[in-house]
């Protein structure tokens, strides 16, 4: 299920938008500022100060992006329900059940569509005529 439809309806707060704001706080409420009332901010987080500072600033979801899974473990018990938690970066379906066991509350995973096997199909017409 697609996390979100388009720009309109939920907000990612990325490591270039945090550079460009100077802070996770303050990029966080420049999108709050522009967004509408009723859509979720979510926030790229790679490390554990980054997942307390999204914490602070009061993000919807916290992304933990390419976290070891030590690390994500470390991430849920600190958020602690405060806001939704979801893994993503290098998940693969040999991993993802290992991800889940950490307790994120939601996996992305490109694999899903960058690794999917090829399937060699096709459509033959033939006709019959008299």
């Amino acid at each position: 299920m697609n996390h979100r439809i388009g720009l309109y309806d939920a907000a990612l707060v990325k490591d270039n938008h945090i550079e460009a704001t100077g802070s996770i706080a303050d990029a966080v409420k420049a999108v709050r500022r522009h967004a509408p009332f009723m859509a979720k901010v979510e926030v790229e987080a790679g490390n554990l100060k980054q997942v307390q500072d999204a914490i602070d600033a009061g993000a919807d979801v916290i992304m933990l992006d390419n976290m070891t899974l030590a690390q994500m473990a470390e991430a849920v018990k600190l958020v602690n329900k405060r806001a939704w938690v979801e893994a993503s970066g290098g998940i693969t379906l040999d991993t993802i059940r290992k991800v889940a066991e950490t307790g994120v509350d939601f996996i992305s995973s490109g694999a899903l569509t960058h690794s999917a096997p090829v399937v060699d199909f096709n459509m033959k017409i033939t006709m019959n005529v008299g």
